[in-house]
């Protein structure tokens, strides 16, 4: 079975997030189970230069805006097509923004242009190349699927995940003529949204089948609360929507060999991680001592409850446990953090910024990581925490609820407890999560057994990538039903 995927960023080559780490992973475990999948992503500056040799496919001598093309190439195990587009794509900075995190003006035309490359591939636009299903990713991939229901691949099967509903794609209605639809696209069943154009709605709307990241914020995102002004559609939409949980990549993310520990180890060597926590604690100029070490390793903004996270600093210290904070998002709680750290020297450490090393190291080092969203998709820190040990302290909302079992009584007395889960946007019930977390840790016969526990959860991709493969297939069988 020949895939197409569509996305705006993969790991190893380009990341600012859980996407990245989906969308690089979820092949990998595909090509095991039958599924070939070639990736169509954006041409910015790291990518390009993975490849030396460039075997071109398509060209564009005017694509919104510039000359541009398509070129094929292998890297970590991916098939990949590039966008090369550098009026688009050839920037410093970030995929979405410049150097100072503003974002790029001109983001419509860019993903405009990727959704129409993406569309045209659909349709067979590379010779000798026509896939059998096109799975868009979150709003920067999801006009192809408008592009190919408006011409250019009209019968090809389609999936449109959603990473997170509440990056929507949303500009002015001004573009629209730019963006080379027929006019009755520009329709409330097509990529209208609210007098202007939505490109997530616009997929929503052209996707033959809708998915989400885990079970729970299925469910969520048909609610006003989480459904962020596309609930009616997602209603209207629900036989077709289905959540499947992300798993992780269990080859670099292994603690039994992960060369960016300090120590390797396993579940019968856990008393190695001591050298990580001990790594941990130099690195941010925390306390050497045996109070529990909690992390949180994120992107600092609201959705994250990272604000509720430096509102209850001084109750972490008071309750005697010491916090190492990895991220980097919002000024504001980057100022609040750093000045907790200034304030409880030696408790609270706090690194500002991406350092993929150290948050490795902080999964193998740290006793529990903390995880306050207001709202989750999946959330794959939790994943990781269970992978390493780091026992996870989670919100109880979309993945979140799905992937950790709750200590509560009846889960520790079947010693099947992997974390604990607090109710969502409240600080009293963090606080009092912390306080379970530090009474189970004093237990060490509680907290190894959870450990354990967790170390032995599938988070790998395998279940999660047959759920596709399923979908998959059932969508090829509707099309040659309809044949």
């Amino acid at each position: 079975m020949q895939v197409l995927a569509v996305t705006s960023e993969i790991y190893p080559l380009i990341k600012t997030g859980g996407l990245a780490d989906v969308t690089g992973a979820l092949p990998l475990a595909l090509e095991g189970q039958g599924v070939h999948v070639r990736t169509l992503v954006p041409g910015y500056p790291v990518v390009t230069s993975r490849f030396s040799k460039k075997k071109i496919v398509l060209q564009y001598p005017a694509l919104q805006g510039g000359q541009a093309s398509v070129f094929a190439g292998q890297s970590s195990g991916l098939d990949l097509l590039v966008l090369d587009a550098p009026h688009l794509f050839d920037r410093q900075g970030g995929p979405y923004g410049n150097m100072a995190g503003i974002d790029w003006p001109d983001n419509w035309r860019r993903f405009a242009a990727l959704s129409q490359v993406g569309a045209e591939i659909a349709g067979g636009a590379i010779a000798g190349y026509l896939p059998d299903i096109v799975h868009a990713h979150d709003w920067q991939a999801a006009m192809t699927l408008a592009y190919m229901r408006y011409g250019r691949a009209p019968g090809v099967p389609s999936v449109m995940t959603v990473h997170n509903l509440a990056f929507q794609g949303q500009f002015g209605a001004g573009i629209f003529g730019e963006l080379d639809l027929p006019g009755s696209a520009m329709s409330l069943d097509g990529v209208e949204y609210y007098g202007g154009v939505g490109y997530l709605k616009g997929g929503l709307q052209a996707a033959s089948e809708i998915t989400t990241v885990s079970p729970t914020y299925a469910q969520e995102i048909r609610t006003p609360e989480f459904g962020m002004g596309l609930d009616g559609l997602i209603n209207i939409r629900a036989a077709d929507l289905a959540g499947i949980v992300n798993g992780i990549n269990t080859e670099v993310w292994n603690p039994e060999t992960d060369k960016l520990l300090a120590a390797s180890y396993s579940p019968r060597t856990l008393g190695k991680r001591s050298v990580n926590r001990r790594a941990v604690e130099e690195r941010l100029a925390l306390d050497h001592d045996a109070t529990p070490l909690l992390c949180v390793v994120s992107r600092l903004t609201w959705q994250k409850g990272i604000d509720i996270l430096t509102s209850i600093m001084d109750d972490i210290v008071a309750a005697g446990a010491k916090l190492a904070v990895l991220g980097s998002g919002d000024h504001a709680l980057e100022g609040a953090l750093l000045a907790g750290a200034a304030r409880f020297r030696g408790r609270v450490g706090v690194v500002i910024g991406y350092d993929e090393p150290l948050s490795h190291l902080m999964q193998g080092g740290c006793d529990a990581i903390l995880i306050p969203s207001r709202f989750e998709p999946c959330g794959l820190t939790q994943l990781y925490g269970l992978r390493y040990g780091c026992v996870p302290v989670v919100a109880r909302t979309g993945g979140l609820a799905d992937t950790v079992i709750d200590a509560n009584e009846a889960a520790l007395s079947a010693g099947v407890a992997t974390g604990f889960q607090f109710t969502a946007d409240n600080g009293d019930a963090f606080v009092h999560a912390i306080r379970r977390v530090i009474a189970a840790y004093a237990d060490k016969q509680v907290w190894t057994s959870m450990q354990k526990q967790g170390m032995k959860a599938d988070v790998s991709w395998g279940r999660s990538a047959a759920r596709y493969v399923e979908l998959y297939n059932s969508l090829i069988a509707r099309k040659q039903g309809q044949a």
